[in-house]
């Protein structure tokens, strides 16, 4: 991912890859393997398939269809050869999951890059895109995709690495403490960015400050000599600088509006789609654009530009890329819709829900206009994993809504929140997603903007997927050529 990721040469040989992995082959591989997949609905002819073995299917079950799919290779276990399709081409190994981590680990034994990592409790894929475009501007860069970011993610972005990249951005994630040791010990960045601090999924921790600790394990796998990029405004940025300095960091930029900050924001204007700030990155002034609306995108743009600048790439060329920043799927991604009386507008934020990204989406909404009669009209699922705080924690949002003139709520958490409104801006509460659809989309008018949000679990993303099939724009198109 990034511009210039393709590498002349193969990704990887078959012979570079049992090196590294320690494996046997067996059968008559391609001589050049150009991907690397756990998927064989995504797989690529020429790509190599590892029939990792998760929760819910066994990917040795699927090597035949990766050999239908023109895999050039599949890495499976020694114990299961004697179930593979007559004539495959086969890595045997004797852990695959670990396989694929020794693939990983010799990816980045073998690059050039600058490597930077990213972790926090919010704001981790949308500042890994954002870095990935920045850098991109100045040279080959590789990056995550989606958010790989856990102990599957982590290996298997590293193992798509090509040799020849400049730049290469992670993503790394965690629910429980200990999760983020293992991954950054493979990535091993020279930047490490933490976006923020927030209660999110505290019900496996004894407080903030426990996530605080977990987040930074991030820095016990940053390269000699290498640098963290930290919140300036976040109550936890002196415990993560103790934590990084422990680490043997010396070098620790503070981001934000804070007086310490070194990549400080000067000035900045919001609007409904986007945004335009000055900022200074340690002693440089920039102005910049980003192509996503909302204060905590700009926040976090200043930690790419810092992480830019130390990663050595040209400050200027990353702050024009941004500008190029869209949403990633269920993270601000706006559709028209075609409803009743017109046009409304649905801005797609259901990918995952916290109480941070929860007040950042609530107030784009806020900023952003309905037409006509319209308004706007926030759609809230049950955001999970907040423990034996999670009802206050709902009814707490209540001030972050009064931008809506609607709240519609799914759940039996998002119950606190609904009796938390005055009358007048209850759209409707259901004990469920299914349950709200029919009665939100009574509802919707032309020039009505909406906003889908919640935790994976309150599933709001087919909420949000249903309301585009039952309101397709194309029939706006239709009239429009009709009328001509």
């Amino acid at each position: 991912m990034g511009a210039g990721s393709a590498a002349a040469s193969p990704l990887w040989t078959p012979d570079a890859l049992a090196q590294a992995t320690g494996g046997t082959l067996m059968g008559v591989p391609a001589r050049a393997i150009g991907g690397v997949s756990i998927d064989t609905r995504t797989l690529a002819p020429g790509d190599v398939f590892f029939a990792i073995r998760g929760e819910n299917s066994d990917g040795h079950t699927y090597v035949a269809k990766a050999q239908e799919r023109g895999a050039a290779l599949s890495v499976v276990e020694r114990g299961r050869v004697a179930e593979m399709p007559e004539g495959a081409a086969l890595l045997v190994v004797d852990d695959v999951l670990g396989a694929l981590e020794a693939a990983g680990r010799a990816a980045r034994a073998r690059t050039q890059a600058r490597i930077v990592g990213v972790t926090g409790s919010v704001g981790k894929t949308t500042t890994k895109e954002a870095l990935a475009l920045a850098l991109g501007a100045d040279g080959p860069t590789h990056a995550s995709a989606a958010s790989y970011n856990n102990h599957w993610g982590v290996p298997l972005s590293l193992a798509r690495m090509p040799q020849a990249s400049a730049y290469g951005v992670f993503e790394l994630g965690m629910n429980h403490p200990g999760e983020i040791t293992p991954l950054v010990a493979m990535v091993r960045p020279h930047v490490a960015i933490v976006t923020t601090i927030e209660p999110v999924h505290i019900a496996q921790f004894d407080s903030v400050e426990a996530i605080a600790d977990a987040k930074a394990e991030i820095f016990t796998g940053v390269e000699p000599g290498g640098a963290a990029v930290l919140n300036r405004d976040n109550p936890h940025f002196e415990r993560l600088a103790a934590a990084a300095r422990a680490a043997g960091i010396d070098t620790i930029i503070g981001f934000g509006e804070a007086e310490g900050a070194q990549a400080r924001l000067a000035s900045v204007k919001l609007k409904p789609d986007m945004s335009t700030a000055m900022a200074d990155i340690m002693g440089e002034s920039v102005s910049f654009k980003v192509g996503l609306p909302g204060r905590h995108i700009v926040q976090n743009a200043l930690a790419v530009l810092a992480a830019a600048q130390l990663a050595g790439a040209d400050l200027c060329l990353a702050a024009l890329a941004l500008s190029g920043l869209g949403p990633p799927p269920g993270r601000g991604v706006r559709t028209a819709l075609a409803v009743k009386g017109g046009e409304a507008l649905l801005i797609d934020e259901s990918y995952n829900a916290n109480t941070a990204s929860m007040r950042a989406a609530l107030a784009v909404l806020g900023t952003t206009p309905a037409s006509g009669r319209g308004r706007r009209i926030a759609v809230l699922g049950d955001m999970l994993e907040l423990g034996s705080a999670g009802e206050a924690m709902h009814r707490d949002l209540a001030p972050a809504a009064a931008g809506a003139d609607l709240v519609f709520c799914a759940g039996p958490l998002m119950r606190a929140l609904w009796e938390a409104l005055p009358e007048s801006r209850r759209g409707a509460w259901a004990p469920d997603s299914a349950a709200l659809l029919p009665l939100l989309a009574e509802r919707l008018r032309g020039g009505d903007v909406i906003m889908v949000k919640g935790s994976n679990g309150s599933r709001m993303g087919p909420l949000a997927r249903a309301l585009i099939e039952r309101f397709p724009a194309a029939h706006l198109a239709e009239a429009a050529e009709t009328s001509e």
